[in-house]
Formats: structure tokens, sequence, C-alpha cells
């Protein structure tokens, strides 16, 4: 049997990432990545593993997914999140859910306990509930700094097309020991966005898409613009066609720019365990670990690379 090196990627967010979060940033793909990591390493699947990371991530206030989510018009956080097992292609996604810690906990348990792909709004909250999923006060996942630019993104004269440069949605990808790839991704979507906007990352192909005859991958950055090329399943298909990772991250990321004027990010992991983090905006927080070392980085060209052990030690006592 060829056992495969597992390999896990993980992205908090295409887009800027202003200075004074950095570390915070830095810190928290580092963490996610090492959390989903463990999961792999002790024999667990990729599904298991990116769903992991990504929960890390959502309980993380510097990431726009879970607590720390943006707002919308009305000053509420509403939800998206996906996952997919690249094994049968089986997904599961959650959209507009308000007043849950983990959306993507709630999107696997579609893919598992339903028959369905996607849930919205008040019928995913019922599942939830029937679930035995704890509902949490609204005013829990809502930040200083979220309600301070939503705020800010009223005021007559704002642009809040400027701020939605930093756009936390997180996301990960991963192939398991059997060779397995997964994906999740979860985000609190637009700041100031329309009550019901649903994103790139509840679709299916957008936000992300697994398929073990190719890969795996994770998209971040400007919805509308990801949906518009089916950015996630585009990806796969140039590496169908032969590309690297690296490449095929490229050439879908550059089509989007050229042709719709979108930019984001993405994290791939292809069969055969090769990687990629990719991304046209300025920054993007992203970690990946495979052979046990860890490499992560945030700006075009940065690549701190450090052993799983040296990592797990600065962890510990608190990066």
């Amino acid at each position: 049997l060829g056992r495969m090196k597992p390999v896990i990627v993980v992205h908090g967010g295409a887009g800027r990432i202003f200075k004074e979060r950095e570390e915070g940033c830095r810190a928290g793909v580092v963490r996610a990545a090492l959390r989903g990591y463990s999961v792999l390493k002790q024999g667990g699947s990729a599904v298991d593993a990116v769903e992991e990371a990504v929960r890390s991530m959502e309980d993380d206030p510097h990431f726009n997914a879970g607590c720390g989510s943006v707002l919308n018009e009305k000053g509420e956080v509403e939800m998206d999140a996906i996952i997919m097992d690249g094994k049968n292609l089986d997904s599961g996604a959650v959209s507009a859910v308000k007043c849950i810690a983990n959306p993507i906990k709630l999107a696997r348990l579609v893919m598992e306990k339903t028959k369905h792909m996607l849930l919205t709004d008040h019928g995913a909250h019922l599942f939830a509930k029937a679930m035995g999923i704890p509902e949490i006060p609204g005013e829990k996942l809502i930040t200083e700094r979220s309600r301070e630019r939503w705020k800010k993104n009223l005021e007559p004269d704002s642009n809040p097309e400027e701020f939605q440069k930093d756009l936390g949605t997180v996301g990960a990808v991963a192939i398991d020991s059997e060779g397995n790839v997964a994906c999740a991704t979860s985000t609190g979507g637009l700041s100031n966005k329309l009550i019901g906007r649903v994103g790139d990352t509840a679709c299916i192909g957008s936000g992300g898409y697994a398929d073990n005859h190719s890969g795996a991958t994770s998209t971040t950055g400007h919805g509308e613009s990801i949906m518009k090329v089916v950015l996630a399943r585009l990806i796969l298909y140039h590496m169908e066609q032969g590309m690297s990772p690296e490449v095929a991250a490229d050439t879908a990321l550059d089509y989007m720019k050229t042709r719709v004027g979108g930019l984001g990010g993405v994290i791939v992991v292809n069969k055969a365990g090769e990687w990629a983090a990719r991304f046209s905006t300025k920054q993007m927080s992203w970690a990946t670990i495979k052979d046990d070392n860890l490499h992560y980085g945030i700006y075009a060209g940065e690549k701190h690379i450090k052993s799983v052990d040296e990592a797990l030690a600065s962890e510990r006592e608190g990066f």
C-alpha cells in the first residue's frame, strides 16, 4: 500500500493585513495547521483535519469567520461555510447562519446527516437545533473591531469597498495517509453586505472543491468574482490538464483578474501531495505542514520554515 505523507495547507484570508494584526494572523494560521496536522498524524481523515483546522480559525477573533466575523448592513453576523470530501464528492454547506460558534461543524453535519448539500438561514438554524448544536447569543461573535468597521461603513461618505481589502475568509485543504483529499472554507462574508447575501464560500466549486482524482482547493477574496469564474473547480481543471498546483493556481487567479477584475487567494494540494498557496492580493496569511516541516507567510515571497516540534514548543510558550 503506497501510504501517502499527509499534508495540510491553511489560509486565513487574502487581502490587506494591517501591521498590528500580522502577528495574530501568523500565529492563528500556524496554530490551525498544527491542529490539522496532528489529526492527520494520528491517522485521522483529511475531512477531520480540515474541519479541525477551520474550527481553530473560526474561534480566533483575528479572522473573518465564526467569532470575529464582519457585520451585515443590519449589524448582525451571518456566516457561510462549506466542507467537501474528495473520496466520493460528498459536500455539505450552510449559508447565512447566525448564533452558532462553528459553522464548519454544521456544514459537516449537513454533509453526513442529510441528503442535501446546502442549508440556509432559518432551515440551517432548525437543523442545528435538531442536531443539538448550542445556540449562542449573536453578540458573542461580534468583536469591537467588527462593530467599529460596520459603523465606519455606515457613514455617508464611506466606501465599504475600501474595507473589503482585508477579507479574512478561512480555509484548509489536506491529503491524508490513505490519499484522500478534502477542503473546508468558512467566512463572515463582506462587511455591510445586504441581508441574505451568499458569497462564494457556500457554493461548491467556488469556495472550495475536492476530488481524489485531482486534488483539493479552498479560495478567498472577492466572492462575486470567484463565483463568476468558479475558481476552485477551475484550478482543479488546470491540474487535470497536467499543471502543477502552483501554475494552476496562478493561471486561474490571473484569469479572474483579467476577465472580471477580481483579486483573491487560494490554497491547493494535488493527489501527489504537492501544495501551493498563491494570491493576487497584497497579502494572504497561510501555513502548511508536510514531512514535519512547517512553512508559513503573509507577504508574496515570504516563507518561514520551522520543524513541527519547534513550532509546537513555541506554541506552548504562547508564540
